[in-house]
């Protein structure tokens, strides 16, 4: 997710905070000041504002606590998580590989919403133990402070265990039909058309309730609804997409007859000999056999005063460190392999013998080929 703050490091995961944060972090502070403000006029400004802020602030720890959850299931499933970054409607964990199995999606989907209402619980009790109410009073901020947190974390948990995917809710769904149907791909197509039903109730009732004068707050239950419309549709075209790419293999879209270079060609060389036909990555060959992969990317880690004493052979991957495949992998599983080692392209492997090699690019080019309507 582009434009965002990084902020360090927790359990080995990247965290982040959009820049869209802050637009909801205004709305919620001002939103919190008027609440206190009205539920204990006897604060001053500056008690009713600082309240405010730390309630914001701690709303946000809580949602990441939310996406750690899911976070740390998933590399305990051994699952790669990169990052987690927190924007205008939540935050998001940037998982690499989906879940192998049912039981590893219900706990992955459901730490989430399990982590915010104990949190949820916990302030409640916390606060209710000193002096607060479900009204919003409190005899001071500590309780006002810990009573919101509470209510607003068990609504969150609740909201998300709505079953529309791609909601928490939903991925448990998923998780359940998975394991009862045994097809990931259907389960899910089903998850997210009744996704889509659901964002479809937001955004009707958001709209008849501002109609009806529900005021922004049903404004924006319809826009949250548009917003789960969008990731619905996403997931389900998303479904059919990989469901096309698990019946092709990468033998069927490798480029075959591969070019190659010497290796003991200079980078300098090599660069000003690149042909015009856009092609990215080449074969590396030294005493007759294939010794590795170069790409444009492994050239400009060279910098440009060394290219002229750098031989391509010392600046490509060899063939034993190359993630490689072989013919009958599925496009599905290259493209998860390519993802995961942050490669654009992989050489295909048969035999101990460099069959072509497969790119990013040309799995996608199949896939625009293949949903193109026919010409007339």
């Amino acid at each position: 997710m582009r434009g965002h703050i990084r902020l360090g490091r927790i359990a080995g995961v990247e965290i982040s905070l959009h820049y869209t944060w802050f637009v909801i972090a205004a709305l919620i502070t001002l939103s919190l000041v008027a609440q206190f403000s009205f539920a204990n006029p006897e604060w001053s400004p500056a008690l009713v504002w600082t309240s405010a802020v730390v309630t914001g602030l701690l709303f946000f720890v809580a949602i990441l606590l939310h996406e750690l959850a899911h976070s740390l299931v998933a590399k305990a499933q051994g699952l790669p998580v990169r990052s987690i970054t927190l924007f205008a409607l939540g935050g998001v964990s940037q998982i690499e590989r989906e879940a192998m199995t049912a039981r590893d999606e219900f706990w992955m989907a459901i730490a989430g919403p399990v982590t915010s209402a104990v949190v949820g619980l916990i302030c409640i009790g916390v606060a209710a133990c000193a002096g607060w109410s479900t009204s919003g009073q409190a005899p001071g901020p500590v309780a006002a402070v810990l009573g919101w947190l509470g209510y607003i974390n068990v609504g969150l948990a609740v909201f998300n265990m709505i079953p529309g995917f791609p909601l928490d809710g939903g991925r448990v769904l998923r998780a359940i039909v998975w394991r009862a149907t045994g097809n990931e791909d259907r389960s899910t197509r089903i998850a997210a058309r009744i996704g889509q039903a659901i964002a479809f109730l937001f955004i009707f009732w958001g709209l008849f309730r501002f109609a009806t004068g529900g005021g922004i707050g049903a404004l924006w239950l319809a826009f949250i609804g548009w917003f789960l419309l969008d990731a619905a549709q996403s997931s389900y075209a998303q479904s059919e997409i990989m469901s096309e790419l698990r019946s092709v293999h990468v033998g069927d879209v490798m480029a075959r007859n591969c070019a190659t270079v010497d290796a003991h060609v200079s980078l300098q060389d090599f660069v000003e000999q690149l042909p015009d036909g856009g092609q990215r990555c080449f074969l590396v060959e030294e005493n007759g056999t294939i010794a590795g992969l170069i790409t444009q990317g492994d050239v400009r880690r060279v910098p440009r005063d060394r290219r002229v004493v750098t031989s391509v052979g010392a600046a490509m991957r060899p063939l034993e460190r190359l993630h490689t495949v072989s013919p009958d992998t599925s496009a599905v599983e290259g493209l998860k392999v390519m993802s995961e080692e942050d490669v654009n392209q992989l050489a295909v492997v048969s035999n101990g013998h460099v069959e072509g090699v497969v790119s990013r690019d040309r799995i996608i080019d199949l896939l625009h080929t293949k949903r193109s309507p026919p010409a007339a």
